[in-house]
């Protein structure tokens, strides 16, 4: 039996979808309504209003389990987290939860969801910065609130593979996009964001869109398809260590843009403004994925874009 925490969500939700192909026995779990999860399924058992953050929410739903996926925590876009760092600060305590239960019951595997938001600031001062490989991200200044709880957490798995000998996988993900995801009211990322404004500008005919900042601000975006497939990848490794999955295509927001345009078939006027813009310029160094697992994610932006721009159109309706 194969625990996904988080299974409501967006990654989650794509993850479940593809252990069930698989043929593995899942137990989905999230704390939202069952009405508000991204992806249902009728072959998995699944457990809403589950709030990971409380140890006493699910005393036996690591018993029976042989590997947890934990991708459960508070967060959203660049927006998002800039006005909610102490709520994602406390998405600490679902780890803490999970790595005990998960030790206790004899786990065999776990998985943890950090991200590249536990990168230091000043290498991510210039876009179109270098890639960053794992050693960069210490020593640490990490984005306020949602990043210093990644590495934490990350700490904390290392810790317990080290005193207890719970074997933990961790990826650091960076940007991940696609359909079946959060694309309005504040917790979107930049690719969900700037389709919906592009969708809203061609049903419309108001071609005009807002931009935070310059746009010249940079990032590698990888699609959701990438994502599953790398986390189960790392999952099956030997890697214990903290390892990069994103995309090696790195582009500015204005790029995106362009992109957006060219499958939505117009082009609009693009009013910069005030705005949470994060770091000038972030990018995956994928050097060490293709030596450990052979593999790197290899969606372009292009591709991936067409279902998750038509996808969005489509949730206009």
């Amino acid at each position: 039996m194969i625990l996904v925490c988080g299974a409501g969500g967006f990654i989650g939700g794509h993850l479940v979808e593809r252990l069930l192909a698989d043929g593995k026995e899942v137990r989905a779990v999230d704390i939202k309504p069952w009405a508000a999860w991204w992806q249902t399924y009728a072959d998995a058992q699944s457990v809403s209003l589950c709030d990971l953050r409380d140890p006493m929410a699910f005393v036996g739903s690591v018993r029976g389990i042989d590997a947890v996926y934990n991708l459960a925590c508070d967060m959203g876009g660049m927006g998002y987290i800039a006005a909610h760092r102490a709520d994602c600060m406390l998405s600490v305590s679902i780890n803490t939860n999970l790595l005990q239960r998960a030790w206790r019951w004899g786990v065999d595997r776990y998985f943890y969801s950090s991200s590249a938001c536990v990168y230091p600031a000043y290498r991510q001062a210039q876009p179109g910065a270098e890639g960053l490989k794992e050693a960069d991200a210490y020593p640490a200044d990490c984005e306020d609130g949602y990043g210093w709880e990644k590495l934490f957490s990350e700490r904390l798995c290392r810790h317990f593979a080290e005193d207890y000998g719970l074997a933990t996988r961790v990826a650091r993900l960076h940007n991940c996009y696609g359909p079946m995801g959060t694309w309005a009211g504040g917790r979107e990322k930049a690719p969900a964001a700037i389709c919906r404004k592009i969708a809203q500008a061609q049903r419309s005919g108001h071609h005009e869109i807002e931009i935070w900042g310059d746009g010249e601000q940079t990032r590698s975006f990888m699609h959701v398809d990438d994502c599953v497939e790398g986390i189960l990848r790392i999952m099956r490794s030997s890697m214990s260590e903290p390892i990069n999955l994103g995309s090696s295509e790195l582009v500015s927001i204005n790029q995106l843009v362009d992109a957006v345009e060219a499958i939505a078939g117009i082009k609009v006027r693009r009013r910069y403004v005030d705005g949470p813009e994060g770091v000038r310029g972030r990018a995956s160094d994928n050097t060490l994925i293709r030596s450990t697992l052979g593999w790197e994610p290899s969606i372009t932006l292009a591709e991936g874009l067409q279902g998750t721009y038509r996808w969005i159109y489509d949730q206009l309706d």
